[in-house]
């Protein structure tokens, strides 16, 4: 099927944030049209008309994902004396708010299947989500240290222990086990 170029609408953007809804409570793995489309009041053909295709539909959803997150990063208070540690704990503070896990299960979701898929409807969602958030936590850092590579590398170790823990917390509920993990490494970073 040749994908269409996605048509601007009201009806587009309403059935996106209802989509949108729908994938933060069950998911991208097994979504399918038909379901979808009874479900947020709408039709298979509408959805490909709009979306252009079923990927079109998911980088449409993926784009929506990433929106919220980058809105969250714009919030984060960043001023002259903030700190990586500081930085990392605001991130983290809103990684373990419980209305932020469907958003946080589709973008584990999403960014493995950039992975493992890398020529789909995922292609560059996880390069990209790196660097949004290595850019987010340079700005965490001194000027003089954001330049350098022991600084990329403190950076880059903030966001695996975000990573991980966020993982560890999406796999078992345990905010207090994670969150002693968590400020206890970024003492030491």
């Amino acid at each position: 099927m040749t994908e269409t170029a996605p048509v601007t609408s009201p009806r587009r953007e309403e059935l996106l944030e209802r989509a949108y809804q729908y994938v933060l409570d069950r998911g991208l793995a097994a979504m399918s049209l038909r379901p979808l489309a009874t479900e947020i009041g709408s039709s298979p053909r509408v959805l490909l008309f709009l979306f252009g295709s079923k990927d079109g539909l998911v980088r449409a959803l993926l784009a929506r994902a990433r929106a919220d997150e980058l809105a969250f990063l714009a919030r984060i208070p960043i001023e002259e004396e903030t700190s990586l540690e500081r930085v990392g704990m605001e991130v983290w503070r809103w990684l373990v708010a419980r209305e932020h896990r469907g958003l946080l299960t589709l973008w584990t979701e999403s960014y493995a299947r950039s992975l493992i898929e890398p020529d789909g409807p995922w292609a560059g969602f996880a390069a990209g989500t790196v660097e949004d958030w290595l850019a987010l936590l340079a700005e965490g850092q001194p000027a003089r240290e954001r330049r350098t590579a022991d600084g990329e590398a403190q950076r880059t170790l903030v966001l695996a222990v975000l990573r991980g823990a966020l993982l560890d917390l999406l796999a078992t509920g345990d905010v207090m086990r994670t969150t002693r993990a968590v400020e206890r490494a970024l003492r030491s970073a």
